[in-house]
């Protein structure tokens, strides 16, 4: 390694090498892109050369990966220079990544190299540009609607890279299916995301997180609702939607129509119990809105006040209580609180009034007339009327604990929701849901996204552990609302006890998303890449090994019992990559870390 840094730090590379500071301290090589700029131009000519890729000087982003990627390549031809004794192997990611891959293959670095993308640029494209992708994915002439996007140089990136690859992954099935079409190449395996569960683990505090958090969630509502504060907290439910604003993509299109919907079955049924649904998604905006922060204001100030009358009726009644003599009277109402704490009382209660509906957006946004949330919010009628079962609140900002309207972290606020709604159209994994599914808080996502998908596969009663998917793949746009609707009905429907119980359930899936168990497909890939790089070091023999632990449909997790146990793995259970993932029962892998790994 130092004799590879010193012969690229003298041809003026600048490089920066140490520990990343996170669990593991694995090493971290930075590189310095624009002490690479000088060789530009000369490197985007080999890159036609190469991939006969364009390199458009206004497209940034393209620019940054090509200095990467032949800073990359440059860097592991020296170190293969250097390493004469242990096969290497790269692992590239999205197409940022993966100039490198195709530059390896061209001048023959004696390297294995392995490609994963997360999500193919031209599906993310096409699919924010509302066209039905997934039925016409066969037909896509590919070329030509990545020239029609301005992409088709970031797109041909990723197509060689997969290409060029020696073994090419994605990150769950329906993304594999997407790939096979637009890049051309089959995947060879699936690499899902996984968590670090300890980050998350709370045991059995995680009911105790859940009534915390929720109460700071009540702080929040007494404030935006002031003055049409004529719900009941302790019968509301919290629903909630977050991540990137895409809002076809991620579904939020879907998910305010079924609020919609809700609402009006809620009312027709005459429930007590409210919803209030939050929608967190980051959109360009000027400030917070006066109305947002003047609600926070007045709910502190008659908070303060009142606290300040009960401290001061405490001493009096306690002052009276030592003063007191058989046969006086207890002390009366006016005689504890005093005039001019009526007063004080009075011009609060007065400041509560409110002649305005509560906004459903916390901010003052840049286009408020063009946003997507915002209109259809509109068109649908969800305005925080007194007689609406739903009400919204539209937090164009990622949460933290330093927001003077909902100061909460992200995750402290996921823990105090009761559910979160992910219908996504276009979500190759879907770390929302797994996030959600690990801090025991049930979801709903559908089966066009990666984690709905694994899910699929691995619980029989999804529900009864609070995963609920939704099929957007089968069923026509109306039918998967009223599914969507369905679900979150069911939910309103349930018993405080019954939440709990399935929080209890929901929380016992951790481990099914810990990288413990993820990362075995990690293994499996890289030797997968070994092999079909170094076929004559892997004896024929050795191809009897074959994974086949746990094959087929049975494996499922079944329905719970009625006291919810953990869904905890038996002896020699599989992993993700079983499901047909990796091609092992073509190359015949076998490796001691997945042979022997068992759980207990």
């Amino acid at each position: 390694m130092i004799a590879t840094l010193d012969a690229m730090r003298s041809q003026g590379v600048q490089m920066f090498h140490g520990r990343w500071l996170i669990e593991g301290a694995p090493r971290v090589l930075l590189f310095d892109l624009n002490t690479g700029r000088k060789w530009l131009d000369q490197w985007k000519g080999d890159l036609w050369e190469v991939t006969r890729t364009p390199t458009p000087s206004e497209d940034q982003e393209m620019t940054e990966s090509v200095l990467f990627g032949y800073l990359v390549a440059w860097f592991l031809g020296e170190f293969v220079c250097h390493e004469k004794d242990k096969a290497i192997i790269a692992h590239f990611h999205e197409w940022l990544a993966g100039v490198a891959v195709p530059l390896i293959k061209k001048r023959q670095i004696d390297i294995t190299t392995i490609f994963t993308t997360h999500a193919t640029i031209l599906g993310r494209y096409l699919c924010a540009g509302s066209v039905d992708f997934y039925n016409n994915l066969q037909w896509f002439d590919t070329d030509r609607e990545a020239g029609d996007r301005g992409i088709y140089h970031r797109f041909n990136i990723e197509r060689a890279a997969a290409h060029s690859a020696d073994v090419f992954t994605t990150v769950s099935h329906i993304t594999a299916y997407e790939s096979e079409h637009l890049l051309k190449r089959k995947p060879d395996g699936v690499l899902p995301n996984g968590l670090n569960v300890t980050k998350f683990a709370a045991a059995h505090e995680f009911q105790n997180l859940h009534q915390e958090s929720k109460l700071k969630i009540h702080d929040f509502v007494r404030g935006h609702f002031y003055g049409h504060l004529d719900f009941d907290l302790e019968n509301t439910l919290y629903f909630f939607t977050a991540g990137r604003y895409e809002f076809r993509n991620k579904g939020v299109d879907m998910f305010i129509e079924s609020l919609a919907r809700l609402n009006y079955r809620l009312k027709a049924a005459n429930s007590k119990t409210t919803v209030v649904a939050f929608i967190i998604m980051p959109a360009p905006t000027h400030h917070l809105t006066p109305e947002s922060l003047k609600g926070q204001a007045v709910n502190k100030s008659l908070r303060d006040a009142i606290s300040l009358i009960e401290r001061n009726i405490g001493k009096r009644l306690y002052e009276r209580a030592l003063k007191w003599q058989e046969g006086d009277t207890l002390p009366e109402e006016k005689e504890l609180i005093s005039n001019q704490e009526k007063v004080d009382l009075r011009r609060r209660l007065y400041a509560m009034r409110r002649d305005q509906l509560p906004p459903i957006v916390t901010h003052n946004m840049v286009d408020d007339h063009k946003d997507p949330i915002l209109n259809q919010l509109r068109r649908v009628k969800l305005f925080n009327d007194r007689g609406d079962r739903v009400k919204v609140v539209f937090h164009p900002e990622f949460l933290n604990s330093s927001n003077p309207v909902l100061p909460l972290d992200y995750d402290e606020f996921v823990r105090g929701t009761h559910l979160g709604i992910f219908p996504s159209y276009y979500e190759p994994w879907g770390y929302t849901p797994a996030e959600c599914t690990v801090m025991g808080v049930p979801s709903i996502t559908t089966n066009l996204s990666g984690f709905g998908c694994y899910m699929e596969e691995l619980l029989n009663y999804g529900p009864e552990y609070g995963i609920f998917i939704v099929d957007r793949r089968l069923k026509g746009v109306d039918d998967s609302v009223n599914q969507l609707t369905d679900f979150m009905y069911e939910f309103c429907q349930k018993s405080r006890r019954e939440r709990i119980n399935q929080r209890n359930r929901t929380e016992r899936l951790s481990d099914l998303l810990d990288w413990k168990r993820m990362g075995l497909e990690y293994s499996k890939a890289r030797q997968l890449a070994l092999r079909r790089a170094y076929p004559h070091e892997f004896p024929e023999e050795e191809e009897e090994e074959v994974w086949d632990w746990v094959p087929g449909q049975s494996q499922k997790i079944g329905r719970p019992f009625s006291v919810p146990g953990s869904p905890g793995s038996r002896r020699g259970f599989m992993t993700p990559g079983d499901f047909a993932s990796l091609q092992e029962g073509m190359e015949g892998l076998s490796t001691e870390d997945y042979i022997s790994w068992k759980l207990e």
